[in-house]
């Protein structure tokens, strides 16, 4: 069968493939433990509920603008002004089916064949895949000491087909916030250059040890009609509500316009349904998020201890979001080949860094229950550690060692 060339150069979601197979392996009966995810076990907030339950019971759930609703859109802006201390008005608002597809939109929208969009290292796996459907370059920078970028290596590789760069904090896949000098500047760089921001700020709530979210727009000089800043949020991480599909972009005008335009093209807009639910996130109580946190960092401290008592793993302790990112290069560089074989020897799922950026470690999820976190971390340890007894009991499951 012929494809287009397009569609022979993107490479499948790793992480939605993931979840496929650890789906049908635990179907088959096998003891998976399932530490590759990126959505929270916890409940969609009831407020939420509530108002898609209201707006079905109506039986009329209809089109609705390509770029949201404008009730949705006044939300966020009320959102906007309490969590970024920024004034905007609807017309700065585009919402998307999830934040991926006004990540995606945007790009659309500013990157032409021959572009290139600079991406920190580790990266969410779909943002390089995302770019080379634009027809556009990604280019990788890799970070520096504990995870962090390097504002140097931004500033090198700045050429005349670069359109802007894309900014992942807290990060996915490696939980780290990064430093405020280095938001600061790099917004002050962007704007003295006349480059594009785009902040995915999906995990700004989820933070751990008392961090507060940081708003780029404290460090911006911009008018929001006039700036190039674009932040993507959405209610699927911090609310948990993954399957709404509801996430925006807060642009100026002109490039919302075009967002909406494009999006208007490929999905006639968001779920009136997942909007409307939405809408009950935003305004409704907000404890959730708190209680979302505190069992994240919980869940972080016993993977975190349970990672470092594997010889030889560097472990950077997350400072917020689902995520640790271990660098386990002491054991196995090729992250696809051990991935493979902690599924294969010991049933726990992983995810490869180099879907990341970063070869030689593993993205390991939080946001599983306690129980997997801790029973995978012990796995883990048990099947790289061979200074340990041949055998691995826990409950009915057993393992031996044949390596």
């Amino acid at each position: 069968m012929s494809l287009s060339r397009l569609a022979a150069a993107i490479h499948p979601s790793v992480t939605l493939q993931l979840n496929s197979t650890a789906a049908r392996l635990k179907a088959a009966g096998e003891p998976i433990v399932h530490l590759g995810g990126g959505e929270p076990t916890s409940k969609a907030p009831p407020a939420a509920l509530e108002a898609a339950q209201k707006l079905l019971a109506t039986g009329e759930i209809r089109y609705g603008p390509e770029d949201g609703i404008l009730p949705l859109k006044q939300a966020i802006c009320e959102y906007t002004k309490t969590w970024y201390h920024r004034d905007i008005t609807p017309d700065n608002v585009c919402v998307s089916a999830g934040s991926k597809q006004a990540v995606m939109v945007c790009m659309q929208s500013i990157l032409d064949p021959g572009d290139e969009l600079i991406i920190l290292a580790p990266y969410w796996a779909s943002y390089s895949e995302m770019v080379r459907v634009c027809g556009a370059e990604p280019i990788i920078l890799a970070p520096d000491t504990n995870l962090q970028p390097s504002l140097d290596r931004v500033k090198a590789a700045v050429n005349g087909r670069t359109r802007g760069v894309l900014l992942n904090s807290p990060n996915n896949p490696s939980g780290v916030v990064y430093t405020r000098e280095f938001v600061a500047e790099l917004v002050r760089f962007c704007e003295s250059r006349g480059l594009y921001l785009m902040v995915d700020d999906i995990y700004q709530r989820l933070l751990f040890d008392g961090r507060k979210p940081l708003s780029v727009f404290e460090f911006s000089t911009a008018k929001q009609d006039d700036t190039k800043i674009i932040v993507f949020n959405g209610v699927s991480k911090a609310y948990a509500m993954t399957g709404f599909r509801i996430g925006w972009g807060i642009a100026n005008p002109t490039l919302r316009k075009a967002m909406g335009a494009i999006q208007g093209q490929q999905t006639s807009g968001p779920s009136a349904l997942g909007q409307a639910a939405a809408i009950g996130a935003l305004r409704g109580p907000q404890e959730s998020v708190q209680a979302l946190c505190d069992e994240l960092q919980t869940h972080r401290e016993s993977l975190v201890a349970g990672l470092r008592a594997i010889p030889n793993v560097i472990v950077t302790p997350p400072d917020g979001a689902f995520y640790c990112f271990p660098d386990f290069s002491a054991h196995q560089r090729d992250s696809v080949k051990l991935a493979q074989f902690l599924l294969e020897k010991v049933k726990v799922v992983t995810v490869p860094g180099s879907a990341f950026g970063l070869e030689g470690h593993l993205r390991i999820s939080t946001c599983g229950s306690m129980k997997d976190v801790i029973e995978g971390a012990a796995r883990i340890r048990w099947a790289l550690d061979k200074s340990g007894s041949r055998e691995y009991v826990s409950g009915s499951v057993k393992f031996t060692r044949d390596w």
